[in-house]
C-alpha cells in the first residue's frame, strides 16, 4: 500500500483507531495525530501534483529545474474550458481541443498538466496531442514520473544529434521521418548502417517513414526487404513498391494481372462492345507470396459487401494482384479513359462477382496510389453500388474541392440504409457545406423514421456528427427538435439525442472561440 492510500485510510477510520505513518520529510512537532495527518496529507499532495515519485527517505540530488517555455499557455477561459473537460465534462472533445490549441502555437498552463498526462495513461488517442500541446514542461513531468514516461518521445521532437544512436523508437521515427523530408538518401543510409541489428517492430517502424518523398531511389531498398524475417516488414515493402510507378515490381504485378483480366469484342443486340473477361489465378506460389500476397488474403471466405455471398480464395488473390498492379496498365491496354474502362461490362465465373472482384481491386488500387482520376470514375461511374464503404474510402484521394460535394452525394445514396454509419464514419471531419447540409438532412429523416430499432443507429448518427459537424448547423437542429409532436411520437428519445449533439456543437463553438479570440493570456 503506497503513503497516499495509508493516509486516506488513516483519513476514513480516524486518528484514533489508525495512526498515520510517519513521513521523515514531514516537520517532526506538528501537535495532535489529526493535525500530522493533514500536513503530511498536504505534503503528498504537492509531491503528487508535481510528479515527484521518491525511492527513499535519504536525501535526494535536486532535480534539474524545468525548462523556461517559449510558447505562450492558452488563454484564461481556454484555460478554465480544459478544466472542465478534464472534469469530465464533454471528455470527447479533448484531443480537438488540444489539436487546436498546439495548431495555434499555445501550450497547456503547468497547472493543468497532471491531470492530463493522467489522461493520456489510459487513453494511447490523446499522447500525440498532448505531447504537442504539453510544452517542454510536460515532457519534463514525465520525465519524474515513470507512469508518465509514455510522454517521452510520443511528439515530432527527434531530439539531439545522437538520437538515432540513444533515442527511443518514437524519436528515431521522427528523426528518418525529418530526414526523409529533405535528404531521404541520407534516412536510407542512416537506416541500412543499423537495419541488420534492429527488432523487426523497430524495422517496420522505420520503413514505415519511407512514405514520405517515395521515390525510384528507394526502390532496391525495398526489394531487399521482401526477403526480410518480419512478415509486418515485408507487407511494408511490398505496399511502397506498389505505390511506386515504373517498378519492377509493379511490371511484376501487371503481368500477373493482365493474365487475369483479357478484352474481348462481344456482338450484343448486333452491335460490337468491349468486354473485360475475367480468370482468377489458378494458383499461389512462393514469388506471388513474396510479394505482398497472402494465400489467405484479409477478406477471404467472409461476405463481401452488401450483396453478399464469401469471398473466395481465389477471387481475393485477384483483388489482392489488382490492388497492387499500376492503374496505367488498363489504360495503356484499353486505350480508354478511367470513366469508360470502369463501365465496360465484365464477364468471368459469376459474372456479377466478378465484376465486384475487378472494381473492388481498381478502388484499392486507386486508393494506394493516389490516383484521382480512378477515384472519380468509381465515384460517379455506378459501378460500386454495393460497396459504399470501399467508395467512402476513396473520398481523400479526390481533390479538396471535390471531396464535399462527392461526399454528400454517396451519403444521399445510403440514406436510410444500414451502410450510412460505415459510410459516415470513413468522412474525417470538419464536415461542411454542402456536406454538413446532408448529414442535417439525413438527421432529419432519422428523425421521422424513428422507430425501437432504429434507435441504435439514431443514436450512433448523433455521436458521429456531435466531432464533426460544424457548429454552424445548431439552429438548423434546434428547429429540428421542436419540429411538430416530435417528443411526443418517440417519447423524448429522438428530442434528448438532438439536444446533446446541439450541447456538444455548442461548447465545441465556444471552445474553438476561446482560443481564437484575442485575450490577455496567463
Amino acid at each position: 500500500m503506497s503513503s497516499w492510500d495509508e493516509h486516506v485510510t488513516a483519513a476514513l477510520l480516524g486518528t484514533e483507531r489508525r495512526d498515520a505513518p510517519v513521513l521523515p520529510e514531514a516537520p517532526g512537532d506538528v501537535g495532535d495525530a489529526a493535525g500530522r495527518l493533514l500536513d503530511q496529507a498536504a505534503l503528498l499532495a504537492v509531491r503528487r501534483r508535481a510528479g515527484l515519485a521518491p525511492v527513499s527517505a535519504d536525501p535526494v540530488t535536486p532535480i534539474a529545474p524545468a525548462p523556461s517555455e517559449d510558447a505562450p499557455a492558452v488563454p484564461a477561459a481556454a484555460a478554465h474550458r480544459l478544466a472542465r473537460i478534464l472534469s469530465g465534462e464533454q471528455l470527447r472533445v479533448l484531443p480537438e481541443w488540444l489539436d487546436a490549441a498546439a495548431g495555434l502555437g499555445y501550450r497547456v498552463p503547468a497547472r493543468l498538466l497532471p491531470e492530463l498526462l493522467e489522461k493520456g495513461r489510459s487513453d494511447r488517442v490523446l499522447r500525440r496531442p498532448i505531447a504537442k500541446a504539453g510544452g517542454r514542461r510536460g515532457v519534463w513531468l514525465a520525465l519524474q514520473n515513470t507512469d508518465w514516461a509514455y510522454l517521452v518521445g510520443a511528439g515530432d521532437d527527434p531530439g539531439g544529434e545522437n538520437v538515432w544512436e540513444t533515442g527511443t523508437r518514437n524519436q528515431r521515427v521522427a528523426y528518418l521521418t525529418r530526414l526523409r523530408g529533405g535528404e531521404p538518401a541520407e534516412a536510407r543510409e542512416v537506416l541500412g548502417s543499423t537495419w541488420a541489428k534492429e527488432p523487426a517492430p523497430d524495422r517496420a517502424a522505420f520503413l514505415a517513414t519511407f512514405e514520405h518523398n517515395l521515390s525510384r531511389d528507394d526502390e532496391e531498398f525495398l526489394e531487399s526487404a521482401l526477403e526480410d524475417r518480419g512478415k509486418d516488414v515485408r507487407q511494408l515493402a511490398s505496399d511502397l513498391l506498389a505505390r511506386l510507378p515504373g517498378s519492377a515490381y509493379g511490371e511484376r504485378m501487371a503481368v500477373r494481372a493482365r493474365a487475369c483480366l483479357r478484352p474481348e469484342v462481344r456482338t450484343v443486340r448486333m452491335r460490337e462492345q468491349t468486354w473485360i473477361m475475367v480468370e482468377p489465378p489458378r494458383a499461389h506460389d512462393d514469388d506471388l507470396a513474396r510479394d505482398g500476397v497472402p494465400f489467405h488474403p484479409s477478406g477471404s471466405f467472409t461476405p463481401g459487401g452488401r450483396s453478399g455471398g464469401p469471398v473466395g480464395t481465389k477471387a481475393a488473390w485477384l483483388r489482392e494482384i489488382l490492388a497492387r498492379t499500376p492503374l496505367s496498365t488498363w489504360t495503356d491496354l484499353l486505350a480508354l479513359p478511367p470513366m469508360e474502362i470502369v463501365c465496360l461490362p465484365v464477364g468471368g465465373d459469376g459474372d456479377n462477382r466478378a465484376a465486384r472482384d475487378v472494381h473492388i481491386g481498381w478502388a484499392r488500387a486507386a486508393l494506394r496510389q493516389r490516383d484521382a482520376s480512378w477515384a472519380r470514375a468509381l465515384l460517379k461511374g455506378g459501378v460500386m453500388v454495393d460497396e459504399p464503404e470501399a467508395l467512402a474510402d476513396l473520398l481523400p484521394v479526390l481533390p479538396e474541392g471535390e471531396r464535399d460535394a462527392a461526399a454528400a452525394a454517396l451519403v444521399r445514396w445510403v440514406e436510410g440504409q444500414p451502410d450510412l454509419l460505415g459510410v459516415l464514419e470513413r468522412i474525417p471531419g470538419p464536415w461542411t457545406g454542402e456536406l454538413a447540409d446532408t448529414v442535417v438532412a439525413g438527421l432529419a429523416s432519422a428523425a421521422e423514421r424513428y422507430s425501437y430499432r432504429s434507435e441504435h443507429t439514431l443514436i450512433q448518427l448523433c455521436r458521429l456528427a456531435d466531432q464533426r459537424l460544424e457548429p454552424r448547423a445548431v439552429p438548423r437542429l434546434d428547429e429540428l427538435a421542436r419540429g411538430h409532436g416530435l417528443e411526443a411520437a418517440t417519447g423524448g428519445v429522438v428530442a434528448r439525442a438532438l439536444s446533446e449533439l446541439t450541447e456538444t456543437l455548442r461548447f465545441r463553438a465556444e471552445m474553438l472561440a476561446e482560443l481564437t479570440e484575442p485575450e490577455e493570456i496567463q
